[in-house]
């Protein structure tokens, strides 16, 4: 089978070097040159483990890179879009992207290929809005929804050996399922054929059920610091043995910090509040997340300032991402804590990120300094605050005494 991916972000170049590491002919392309053009060269242009060995097994081979789409004439047996879907800032999701995949794909979408969106829409997107503007567009092929469930720092396993895959089809269409059950065939994972609006709703509550967990860790730790001699981080530990939770991955998410971010979870609570009213149903646990997660940046910042004596104070802040073992930065809690810090009037600041200090950078802009080493934070900083769970900031506040030290993650 050949295979197009459109978009090589995590999500694209993952499922691409997956589905060339199980034999079928993958191209894929990217609307962003300089991320084609480091791919080409056989660099991956973000961290993600696992994806530079696979590219380097696939490239040229099993896998190409394509200058554009309309120049390059293969039949495809499917083709997938897994461009980003950004919000506006207020949860609607901006389709342009999708629309512009689609319009890319008019004259090599032939009625026998499938035309697969990974991308993340919220329910009744693809029925609603962009199949109508597919048959406007006079491309006839089927259309399925395949979404994707990509742990940043786990993608590489996590779509080779996945739990389980999700394939919303149109109509219940026979030739999409046969064409879906080849791709997957090899994966070792239960296929659930759904409808197109069930897919898309397995997505948003599989996200929406994380941030959950995380907003009511964050809600059950401001209760116990309410309360005198709560070892606060020693209580999650010992409620993850219960056998319910005890070794599941799940775990991770029941545990308190500086609240949710990244490209996903922030978006898809906020997209599916919108698309829920839009539908004339108003969530109400759900905007309660949302709500709590928005303020956790200030309650972070005021834990920080309180170990404050002056506004002069040189303050540390250890991780930049917005999780260990990813340098994404996007939404970082990190970003807002520095920015709540910087409003009040604190302006000494010194920063640290493992592998993300110029991501951070560049994406913030922020008055801060940027050290090369964990020690040059503790080392020059009355206060240090502790925001990602790096596994080499592990005790670092036992070798730096004289240093006020937040732990933002229960983690020290």
């Amino acid at each position: 089978m050949t295979i197009l991916i459109i978009g090589l972000g995590f999500v694209g170049l993952t499922a691409a070097l997956g589905f060339a590491d199980k034999g079928f002919s993958v191209y894929g392309y990217d609307i962003n040159s300089y991320r084609a053009m480091k791919i080409k060269s056989g660099e991956v242009p973000f961290y993600e483990p696992g994806l530079p060995e696979a590219l380097l097994r696939n490239l040229g081979s099993s896998f190409q890179v394509i200058d554009e789409i309309k120049g390059h004439f293969s039949k495809y047996d499917a083709i997938f879009l897994c461009v980003g879907t950004p919000d506006d800032g207020n949860g609607k999701v901006d389709l342009r992207y999708l629309k512009s995949g689609i319009d890319s794909m008019v004259d090599i979408a032939t009625d026998e290929c499938l035309l697969v969106i990974k991308s993340t829409i919220p329910p009744g997107t693809t029925q609603n809005d962009l199949l109508p503007y597919i048959r406007g567009k006079g491309i006839m092929c089927p259309v399925a929804v395949n979404p994707e469930f990509l742990r940043e720092g786990w993608c590489w396993p996590d779509f080779t050996k996945p739990d389980r895959i999700v394939c919303g089809v149109e109509d219940n269409h026979e030739a999409a399922k046969l064409t879906l059950n080849r791709l997957y065939a090899q994966f070792n994972a239960p296929i659930h054929f759904v409808s197109l609006n069930t897919a898309e709703f397995i997505k948003y509550i599989s996200n929406s059920l994380l941030a959950t967990l995380v907003s009511f860790s964050n809600e059950m730790a401001a209760i116990a610091e309410s309360v005198e001699n709560v070892s606060i981080g020693n209580a999650f530990k010992i409620l993850h043995q219960d056998n319910r939770l005890a070794g599941a991955g799940i775990a991770h998410y029941i545990y308190p910090g500086c609240g949710y971010g990244g490209s996903c979870l922030p978006k898809d609570t906020a997209a599916l509040v919108l698309s829920s009213k839009q539908n004339g149903y108003e969530p109400k646990i759900l905007k309660k997340v949302i709500e709590l997660n928005d303020g956790m940046p200030f309650a972070t910042a005021q834990k920080i300032i309180a170990k404050t004596k002056s506004k002069s104070d040189k303050i540390g802040i250890l991780g930049l991402s917005f999780k260990p073992n990813s340098d994404d930065v996007r939404d970082s809690p990190a970003a807002k804590i520095i920015m709540e810090l910087l409003n009040r009037g604190y302006h000494d600041i010194s920063a640290y990120d493992p592998i993300s200090n110029e991501n951070f950078s560049k994406q913030y802009n922020l008055p801060i300094k940027y050290n090369a080493t964990k020690e040059e934070v503790c080392e020059s900083c009355s206060v240090v605050a502790l925001v990602t769970i790096w596994s080499e900031f592990k005790g670092i506040n036992l070798l730096y005494p004289k240093a006020e030290w937040i732990d933002c993650r229960y983690y020290l």
